[in-house]
């Protein structure tokens, strides 16, 4: 299908059969609701962003874990305790942050009794795009962080390359400040210790360095 019918599509079903959202809260009710791929169907629940209205940050990853998926809340797992503590470690306060997925149903595997994760694919990163875009809209954030590969193409419609991207500042179309890193989740699978420690300095340096443009740039001056 052409791009131009499927972005026609979305705005028919956001815009023309639905009134506008206006808050977080309506929003997760929508999200709750949500058909738009197959991935509601063995998910427990949607999982929604967190955090406040009015965030300076926004935190993009990938799509829930399965400790997410079991309690409806975005980062709650083993990569939530780790991105948890780099915020701390960039001077970044949580409080201040909204986080949330690219993708909001829990993508997996079964093995055994155990559900392990599977990467979302393209059109079902592209037909959760419209919650993403809501959330932005509602909490007009200063500066957007993708973490990871599946992040970046929810917000910019592309495959990026984090290698090449990471700690520079970049700009969406809305003039909003951009920034790609690594998922916290990939230093779990880090076996080393000493490569494990140095890809987490570097985690901490992307944020620190997002955290800084931000600092240096005047309010009247941030995409609102």
């Amino acid at each position: 299908m052409p791009r131009q019918h499927s972005s026609l599509a979305q705005a028919s079903q956001s815009d023309l059969f639905n009134p506008p959202i206006r808050s977080l809260a309506k929003l997760a009710e929508a999200e709750a609701a949500c058909t738009r791929c197959s991935l509601y169907r063995d998910a427990t629940q949607a999982v929604p962003g967190e955090g406040p209205s009015q965030a300076t940050f926004m935190l993009v990853g990938e799509q829930p874990g399965d400790k997410e998926d079991i309690a409806g809340r975005p980062f709650v797992g083993p990569a939530g305790r780790i991105l948890d503590q780099a915020l701390r470690d960039a001077g970044i306060a949580r409080e201040e942050t909204f986080v949330t997925n690219a993708v909001k149903h829990f993508k997996h595997e079964m093995r055994g009794k155990r559900r392990l994760h599977k990467r979302p694919n393209n059109y079902e990163i592209e037909r959760c795009k419209i919650w993403l875009d809501d959330e932005r809209k509602l909490v007009k954030p200063s500066a957007i962080i993708a973490l990871g590969v599946t992040a970046a193409r929810g917000l910019t419609g592309r495959t990026l390359t984090i290698a090449k991207l990471r700690g520079k500042p970049f700009a969406l179309e809305d003039g909003t400040r951009f920034f790609v890193t690594i998922h916290p989740s990939a230093l779990l699978r880090i076996e080393d210790e000493s490569d494990k420690r140095a890809a987490y300095r570097a985690f901490v340096a992307d944020l620190k360095a997002a955290a800084a443009v931000v600092a240096a740039t005047p309010p009247h001056s941030a995409a609102r």
